[in-house]
């Protein structure tokens, strides 16, 4: 199995990294932005640069569309997982069409409310994770797995 992790750096990223026992044993690429945390904490993975900022940012949506393309196309990730944030739209939504199976993590952070990401891919995500129970109100079809942290 081929595995795309995508996400913002920071939190998003290290969120990702714990979980290393499941992904550790794939092929995998990471799609993240190209900051000196992402670099350090992924420097023996293989990582495509994405744009940012991409937080509300049309242009950012754009590129980075356009960047998601260009790597499903190339790449043909069987599963693609991510915590968010708006980097993980188009990857998402594009890798329906490519066949890809979906696999979200709602952030830790959020109890009882949900992210713009998270809202944005919940129609196309096969599985999404929640880690409190009240999330399973915003998002019904969600899997509660707990904390990852």
């Amino acid at each position: 199995m081929k595995i795309c992790l995508v996400g913002s750096s920071g939190g998003h990223l290290t969120h990702l990294y714990m979980l290393k026992p499941f992904w550790e044993k794939h092929e995998r690429f990471w799609v993240t932005f190209d900051k000196e945390d992402a670099k350090s904490l992924l420097k023996d993975e293989r990582m495509i640069p994405c744009y940012y900022p991409t937080n509300r940012s049309l242009k950012g949506l754009l590129i980075n569309t356009r960047l998601a393309w260009k790597v499903l196309r190339r790449e043909k990730p069987d599963l693609i997982i991510s915590s968010g944030a708006a980097v993980a739209v188009p990857f998402f939504w594009l890798g329906k069409l490519f066949g890809a199976k979906t696999m979200y993590i709602e952030v830790f952070d959020r109890i009882d409310k949900s992210t713009l990401s998270g809202k944005l891919v919940y129609p196309v995500t096969d599985k999404f994770i929640v880690e409190w129970e009240e999330m399973k109100k915003i998002y019904p079809k969600a899997i509660n797995l707990g904390s990852i942290f």
